[in-house]
């Protein structure tokens, strides 16, 4: 039978997992970064304009993903329900296809990593993993870049690099949602073999 420890320490996986599942569906600010839409606050804005302006995933599966989100954030607001049909208005998302793709590939860490932390929350549910963990890293690696760096220069104050204190939460979760088995490794260091010198070594040295 489980001790109540070990069965809390199996369940931080997946409660991480669940976690950073809802911090990219409802959308909490992590960031702001200049992208396609203007300024981006999360992984799955930059997310959602790149879809849209490469058109690889139909506009209602993207407005799907950006509903909840957009759901939770005008009740906070202003306790009102946004509209289905506003909903590319809401984020800016209207004209997307217009907007030159310099603004992504400046920061190409930020747009991958935004990619590998939406779909790593999704398949997190069903079976964590390093997705989520690897996206996050790559978002702070293209933040730190552009905002200490200077690679790309940005001076307008209103669209600087800002890192939101929420995203030390999402850092935590992506690590503890990695699945770590110690005894599994513990148990492949022991059984593996010692490498025994050779018999013809051993008598060539003695002669």
């Amino acid at each position: 039978m489980a001790t109540p420890s070990r069965s809390w320490t199996r369940n931080i996986s997946p409660n991480a997992a669940r976690v950073f599942f809802l911090l990219i569906l409802f959308q909490v600010p992590l960031f702001r970064i200049t992208c396609r839409a203007g300024v981006c606050t999360t992984p799955l804005h930059v997310t959602s304009s790149q879809l849209i302006a490469s058109e690889i995933f139909p506009i209602a599966a993207v407005k799907g993903l950006l509903f909840p989100g957009a759901i939770a954030h005008g009740l906070v607001a202003d306790m009102t329900v946004p509209s289905w049909n506003n909903l590319l208005n809401i984020y800016n998302l209207t004209n997307v296809k217009e907007v030159s793709a310099v603004t992504d590939l400046q920061r190409l860490e930020v747009l991958s990593g935004s990619y590998f932390a939406v779909a790593g929350a999704f398949i997190g549910l069903l079976k964590p993993g390093r997705m989520s963990m690897f996206g996050t890293l790559l978002i702070i690696w293209g933040l730190v870049k552009e905002g200490f760096l200077g690679k790309p220069v940005n001076v307008d104050p209103s669209r600087a690099v800002y890192v939101s204190p929420t995203m030390l939460i999402a850092l935590i979760c992506s690590f503890a949602s990695v699945k770590y088995d110690l005894k599994k490794t513990m148990r492949t260091v022991a059984a593996r073999p010692v490498a025994k010198p050779l018999q013809s070594s051993s008598k060539s040295k003695l002669k």
